[in-house]
């Protein structure tokens, strides 16, 4: 049986979503973030030693991060189901599968950490300080890395109604926790029009309706 230990609000959201569009049986063992630090609880060192989440066990078998987990979902229990037929499509399948750790995460988990940091317990004099360097981040390097993997998504999205092409896949599973946080952090509501029918698109889908009751408050889901 492939367990889930499912962190909330995480990208593990995306793996319940997999296995409930693949129809495959699983069980859920839940975690919570710390209330003050949000970071995952240690137990979950205890399944994988870096003690993050997403992971899944399935047997003796355990298999970390979002993009090892959707690939050894696909391969081992899809039966061909959620892959590109076309060798094209396969080629941008596997691009975006990496994309969305590999490249698109960095800037929104910049965006997030240089929100965070004026906020941070300090000494008062040392706040303006502190404020004044994370503008300058965010103007000089973040923000513009942000622009631009936000107006690529868009564009790639003008060209195909999903990211692998024409049909949907476990690359717009794997896609879904950037634009999810995109929308959070990114402010692309009312600029990225083509990410938010994609976001409404997914978040429609009756397996997706169906992690979501599973899984449990997901601060990202419109």
């Amino acid at each position: 049986m492939i367990i889930v230990h499912h962190l909330n609000n995480s990208r593990s959201q995306r793996v319940l979503w997999l296995l409930e569009e693949l129809e495959i049986p699983y069980e859920i063992k839940h975690y919570q973030r710390d209330a003050k630090t949000m970071l995952a609880p240690s137990a979950l060192k205890k399944v994988h030693p870096l003690g993050k989440s997403p992971v899944i066990t399935d047997g003796d078998i355990t298999v970390a991060e979002s993009g090892a987990i959707i690939d050894y979902l696909v391969s081992t229990y899809g039966n061909g189901r959620l892959l590109p037929s076309s060798s094209e499509d396969h080629r941008r399948y596997t691009y975006w599968l990496h994309y969305a750790e590999g490249s698109a995460m960095m800037p929104l988990l910049l965006t997030l950490i240089f929100n965070q940091m004026p906020k941070a317990p300090m000494p008062f004099f040392v706040r303006p300080i502190v404020s004044g360097i994370a503008d300058k981040v965010k103007q000089q390097f973040v923000n513009p890395q942000l622009r631009l993997h936000l107006d690529y998504i868009e564009g790639e999205l003008k060209k195909n109604e999903w990211f692998a092409g024409r049909e949907f896949s476990a690359a717009d599973i794997q896609m879904s926790f950037p634009v999810e946080a995109a929308s959070s952090r990114g402010g692309i509501r009312q600029t990225h029009p083509r990410m938010m029918a994609f976001l409404e698109k997914i978040q429609s889908r009756p397996a997706y309706r169906r992690a979501l009751e599973k899984g449990g408050p997901y601060d990202f889901a419109s």
